[in-house]
C-alpha cells in the first residue's frame, strides 16, 4: 500500500492525541488515559493487553505505575520524531519516539526508558480522530525502581519498532 502524508489540520489533531497520552500519564490521570483507547487495541511489546476497553487500560496503569502523594508518577514523557501517514480515507498511522524522565524523593532527575509507539487512527463521521491501535515498544531501560510498582517483563527485542515488522 502506498502511504502519503496527511493534511496539516489532520496531522495536528493526530499529534494532539499522541501528546494527550503523555499529558494524562504524567498527571497521574489514568482514567483519562484509558479513555483515549476506548476504541483501540493496546499492545505492550507483542502482547495485546486491552481490546477497546478503557477500564482495562486504566487498571493496567494503576497496577504498574507508582503515584506519589501529590497523585503523579513524577515523570515527564517526551514524544518526538512523529511521522504520520495516511492509510486510506479517514485512516492514518504514526510512529513516534518516547523518552521518559523522572525525579522523585531520593531519586535525582534521570532518564528511565526510551522507546517508540506505533499508532493507528480513524476519523469518525463527525470528523474527530481517535486511536484504533497503539503498540508500546520500550527497548532501552534505566532504573525503573521508583516508577514501577512491579517489574516489567524484559523486552523480546532491543530495537525500535517498525510497521514493516508488525503482525497483521
Amino acid at each position: 500500500m502506498s502511504h502519503s502524508a496527511v493534511g496539516p489540520d489532520d496531522h495536528r489533531r493526530i499529534e494532539r492525541l499522541v501528546h494527550l497520552y503523555a499529558y494524562h500519564l504524567d498527571a497521574g490521570d489514568f482514567r483519562a488515559l484509558g479513555s483515549l483507547f476506548a476504541r483501540a487495541d493496546l499492545y505492550v511489546g507483542e502482547d495485546l493487553v486491552a481490546a477497546k476497553d478503557p477500564a482495562a487500560v486504566s487498571a493496567l496503569w494503576e497496577r504498574f505505575v507508582r503515584r506519589y502523594p501529590e497523585g503523579t508518577p513524577q515523570t515527564h514523557h517526551v514524544s518526538t520524531n512523529l511521522l504520520v501517514e495516511a492509510e486510506g480515507p479517514d485512516r492514518a498511522r504514526a510512529h513516534s519516539y518516547i523518552l521518559v524522565f523522572q525525579a522523585a524523593p531520593g531519586f535525582p532527575l534521570q532518564p528511565l526508558t526510551a522507546g517508540d509507539y506505533l499508532d493507528r487512527f480513524a476519523r469518525d463521521p463527525h470528523g474527530e480522530w481517535h486511536f484504533t491501535e497503539r503498540r508500546i515498544g520500550n527497548h532501552l531501560f534505566g532504573d525503573m525502581s521508583h516508577h514501577l510498582l512491579e517489574p516489567m517483563p524484559e523486552p523480546r527485542t532491543a530495537r525500535p519498532q517498525r510497521w514493516e515488522r508488525t503482525p497483521g
